[in-house]
């Protein structure tokens, strides 16, 4: 029996893995937080079909989504990665990793975890929305504003409100599976 997905998930294997296996499930483990921040900022104006199809190069290049070793890049790793076919080239986006790594660290300090400091813009469980079609997709809720606002004043980059809707979304903190699709 054929499964019913989310339409966006196509008919790619890596999408339709990442559709049935990740995309929607909650997850409160900050590593997993903090890779999700980077291939989301790359994403920025990319379709997520190509960041998925690089997430390994990702992984790779950005040690493993480990944000301390992240946070103690260098110029000189910015240059290195400038160089890397396996990932998005482009610096503003390479920069605004480590810049976020850097914060990412100080918001865990200031709340314990990463993970307790967002799930609190859902009020700790995720928010449920009763998709029908495609374009009943939103590109941003009121609580996705609200964390990607206070992301941008403690000096995050790239994570703007459209961003960090997708961010929400594949965290789990927003599910997002159309009412018909098996993963609801």
């Amino acid at each position: 029996m054929q499964k019913t997905r989310c339409l966006w998930s196509s008919t790619d294997p890596l999408m339709i893995a990442y559709h049935d296996k990740e995309w929607g499930v909650p997850t409160r483990n900050d590593k997993k937080i903090f890779e999700f921040l980077i291939l989301e900022s790359a994403q920025a104006g990319l379709s997520w079909r190509t960041i998925l199809h690089k997430r390994e190069n990702y992984r790779k290049a950005f040690a493993n989504f480990d944000v301390e070793k992240v946070a103690r890049f260098t110029a000189r790793d910015v240059e290195r990665l400038l160089k890397n076919a396996g990932i998005i080239r482009n610096r503003a986006k390479i920069e605004a990793a480590i810049n976020n790594a850097k914060k990412f660290l100080e918001v865990q300090k200031e709340f314990g975890s990463f993970s307790k400091y967002c799930w609190a813009f859902v009020g700790g469980e995720p928010i449920r929305h009763k998709i029908r079609k495609l374009s009943e997709y939103p590109t941003t809720i009121k609580e996705g504003d609200a964390f990607a606002a206070d992301l941008k004043k403690r000096g995050f980059k790239f994570l703007g409100q459209t961003t960090i809707y997708a961010h929400m979304q594949a965290t789990g903190m927003v599910n997002d599976h159309m009412v018909n699709c098996f993963r609801r």
